[in-house]
């Protein structure tokens, strides 16, 4: 374990992921890179260890949208380190159709929250004083309506800005209830808006949320507010917060901010993944 602590994170084979993996190994992490496709994090890690010389970086399998996958990711990462110094909650997708995860809940909803929620509640015991949670959430956060019985309903109505907008207003909502949970325990939890990252070919699921959000920004940029939140002294015992691209504390929707909403959630989270 490198001099600077174990630093976990989700969705690193692309974008500000992959950005986030190489500055933390850089900064002197060991990263942990949980992809839902481990070659293409292994190709990942061969990157960062030639551009890093002594970098230390591991791949562990970990499909969001499966509860059993989590938990197994989760088992793997506790089995090996005793201590977390960073949980990044970086993965993230939408779904163009109405699909339902192997749990029984819609797709973008279980992976972009479900998942991250049983990551952070597995992870909860290995994370030491001053350890920090950063969880990247989305300006789409603000039109969200979370309704709780759509969840799991395969004949709820569906529209694919919705569905993210509706993920992303649960980031927020399990940031603020986490950090609440957290309070006097030196470990903060923090979300965030990196902007939205152009690339030379949009991927389709881009082209659905990106009227919801702001003007690209590149690759680079995109992680900069992540990395602010990982790293950053400016911001050592900040928590409960909602940062924007410019490394900015913003105000939440009404919805985020709603407390008796962020309770709900919580209590619906933790009994759908009890199973």
């Amino acid at each position: 374990m490198h001099k600077s602590g174990v630093a976990v994170v989700t969705g690193t084979t692309h974008g500000i992921g992959r950005v986030t993996s190489r500055e933390l190994a850089k900064a002197g992490y060991t990263v942990v890179m949980l992809c839902r496709d481990p070659e293409a994090a292994l190709r990942e890690r061969e990157g960062i260890q030639a551009e890093i010389p002594g970098a230390a970086v591991q791949v562990v399998r970990c499909d969001l949208a499966s509860l059993a996958s989590v938990r197994e990711a989760a088992r793997e990462v506790s089995g090996q380190y005793e201590r977390i110094a960073l949980l990044v909650n970086n993965a993230g997708m939408v779904s163009t159709r109405h699909r339902m995860s192997a749990d029984g809940f819609e797709l973008t909803f279980a992976t972009n929250h479900l998942g991250p929620f049983l990551l952070t509640q597995l992870l909860l015991e290995r994370l030491a004083d001053r350890s920090r949670i950063v969880t990247v959430a989305s300006r789409a956060h603000y039109p969200g309506v979370l309704n709780l019985e759509e969840v799991a309903d395969p004949r709820a109505r569906y529209r694919a800005r919705a569905a993210y907008s509706r993920s992303k207003l649960a980031n927020v909502l399990h940031t603020f209830a986490l950090a609440r949970r957290l309070a006097g325990s030196g470990i903060t939890a923090n979300c965030l808006h990196p902007g939205v990252v152009a690339t030379n070919l949009l991927p389709r699921w881009l082209q659905i949320v990106k009227p919801l959000v702001s003007h690209t920004i590149d690759v680079e940029r995109g992680a900069r507010t992540t990395l602010f939140l990982c790293l950053s002294k400016e911001v050592e015992g900040v928590s409960g917060r909602y940062f924007d691209e410019n490394q900015t504390v913003q105000p939440a929707s009404a919805a985020a901010n709603d407390v008796a909403l962020q309770e709900a959630l919580w209590e619906a989270s933790e009994r759908w993944v009890a199973g």
